[in-house]
């Protein structure tokens, strides 16, 4: 997992694998609010961007999640948001396994969950090798306008 913000882009791009750089990019290049909701192709399959409009809620509500074929940076554009985040490790019983069909996998429970807050700008990269709770609220439930941007790993 690695935690940073689009305006350091600058600065992070030289300790970063040429695939998140290319997907920092679109971030940091596009006029996110411009674009409708929905997949936005920048190399088919192997790289894409998934723009969401949604209202976070609790974070009990949400179910923790993680992939085996792609590498998410979630990206919030606008607005507020927490992401429960723990390493694929250990004791974490798996409530619905969908890697074959869609390439997730929800847990039950995870242990040693830690939150991220990601405002406006902010950025996370998941890896297949981390578990990861998008779109939970930071406090009050609030609008966010994020972008997933999905690398095949």
């Amino acid at each position: 997992m690695y935690l940073s913000h689009i305006a350091t882009l600058d600065r992070d791009a030289a300790n970063l694998p040429e695939d998140i750089l290319r997907g920092l990019k679109f971030l940091a290049e596009t006029d996110i609010a411009a674009l409708p909701a929905g997949r936005v192709d920048i190399d088919g399959d192997r790289l894409f961007a998934l723009i969401q409009d949604y209202e976070t809620v609790p974070k009990a509500e949400k179910r923790p999640e993680s992939h085996a074929s792609y590498i998410d940076i979630q990206y919030v554009a606008s607005g507020r948001e927490v992401i429960g985040y723990a390493p694929l490790a250990g004791n974490n019983p798996v409530a619905e396994d969908l890697l074959e069909s869609r390439d997730v996998q929800f847990f039950a429970t995870v242990a040693d969950e830690t939150d991220l807050v990601l405002g406006t700008g902010a950025y996370a990269v998941f890896h297949p090798t981390d578990i990861h709770r998008p779109g939970c609220a930071a406090g009050a439930p609030a609008k966010v306008r994020k972008v997933v941007v999905k690398i095949l790993a």
